[in-house]
């Protein structure tokens, strides 16, 4: 089912897992999310992962045929689950834990009914906050993740040639990504978030607001993907900002840089220069303990400073946020925003990105990935900062 050498890291999450479900008062966990089997059996399988409050797993496979190991089930309908757990001599649930914020409401309805369970948890929010703790090794994945990334960046100045347009770009773009090993595929938490590879953002498509909850828009190609690139030629004067998810493991990096045709307005260079002071102090003030939201708050009064409120983090349309969690996907715990709750913790990986859109110009502003150790965070993606004339 999975490398041998694999079980002390998942025998870690799963027991990570136990904890919270005691915590939270739960007899047993069952698991369907792709996201989330991935992280309890290190692969995607159709089928289901069973975690009672004490012992081993029980993996539940549908497709694909020829997986092997200990505590392996082939089943063709969710219906033998209960009757394999209980075979296994482990009693039933009272209280089971369902993805409630992923599953189909018609999934959810069956699995009740197989179970009878006199109470059901969701068990989204209590996975999504044990996973926002990376161990070494999942922290060393987004290290690796970030070197690669960091590295085709480098090499984007070489990809352009005058007149071309922003899909152009973005083509040569992740086609260098691609080819350095890069996954390619996106993935986001939510219904109604998506997104393919990352944001090539050029000149005013950068003011172009999206439905999407993330920190650039842009127009888009077509309304059934209304974000990034819209076709624009990119023009002298205005900026290029790339910002492309680093897909090289399963633990994705966060990075954007800024690149411009030619030289651009003062205001722009002055809007980029504030977010790496924002930068900056956040590294400084940065640790476990620290509330996310005094974080944020430290940027607003910067950019409350410098008068740039109307820019930041969007301009015709503003993100309320400045950074979020990153790991298998884009879009995970802790989040850098005004009224959010989270604290930093030890482990903690996340993206830190403030950002500026001027008319006329386009977007400025810098994105890098941080993990959060005991004495303060380590910068992942290392590479030149300032605005990139191409």
């Amino acid at each position: 089912m999975f490398k041998p050498e694999m079980l002390p890291e998942l025998s870690h999450r799963w027991k990570a897992i136990q904890k919270e479900m005691i915590r939270k008062g739960a007899d047993g966990c069952l698991l369907a999310d792709n996201v989330n089997l991935f992280y309890v059996a290190d692969r995607v399988y159709s089928g289901y992962f069973y975690l009672p409050k004490e012992g081993n797993p029980l993996f539940f496979v549908k497709r694909p045929i020829g997986l092997e190991g200990e505590n392996v089930f082939y089943i063709r309908k969710p219906e033998q689950i209960a009757e394999i757990v209980l075979q296994q001599g482990i009693t039933l649930p009272q209280t089971l834990m369902l993805e409630l914020d992923e599953l189909p409401y018609n999934d959810i309805v069956r699995l009740q009914s197989i179970f009878h369970p006199t109470e059901t948890l969701n068990a989204t929010t209590a996975v999504r906050s044990v996973r926002a703790i990376k161990s070494e090794y999942e922290i060393g994945q987004m290290r690796h993740s970030a070197r690669l990334h960091a590295a085709c960046y480098a090499q984007v100045p070489k990809l352009y040639k005058p007149g071309m347009t922003d899909i152009d770009f973005s083509i040569e773009i992740e086609r260098l990504f691609r080819r350095q090993g890069a996954l390619g595929h996106f993935r986001v938490f939510g219904q109604s978030m998506e997104l393919f590879m990352g944001s090539v953002i050029a000149g005013n498509n950068a003011d172009n607001p999206s439905p999407y909850d993330f920190a650039m828009g842009g127009g888009g190609l077509h309304n059934l993907l209304p974000v990034s690139t819209n076709g624009s030629v990119m023009m002298p004067g205005t900026t290029v900002m790339v910002d492309m998810g680093g897909t090289f493991t399963a633990y994705m990096s966060d990075m954007t840089r800024v690149f411009s045709i030619g030289r651009v307005s003062p205001l722009a260079y002055k809007a980029h220069q504030v977010a790496l002071e924002i930068q900056s102090n956040i590294e400084a003030l940065a640790k476990p303990g620290i509330a996310t939201s005094d974080l944020y708050n430290r940027a607003i009064e910067l950019v409350k400073k410098y008068e740039l409120l109307p820019y930041f983090m969007g301009h015709s349309q503003q993100a309320g946020f400045i950074g979020h969690g990153i790991g298998i996907q884009i879009n995970e715990s802790p989040v850098l925003a005004p009224r959010s709750k989270d604290e930093l913790k030890e482990g903690h990986i996340f993206a830190l990105e403030p950002k500026f859109v001027i008319p006329g110009v386009g977007a400025v502003g810098i994105e890098n990935s941080f993990a959060v150790h005991k004495t303060g965070i380590e910068k992942l993606t290392v590479l030149n900062e300032e605005i990139i004339e191409l």
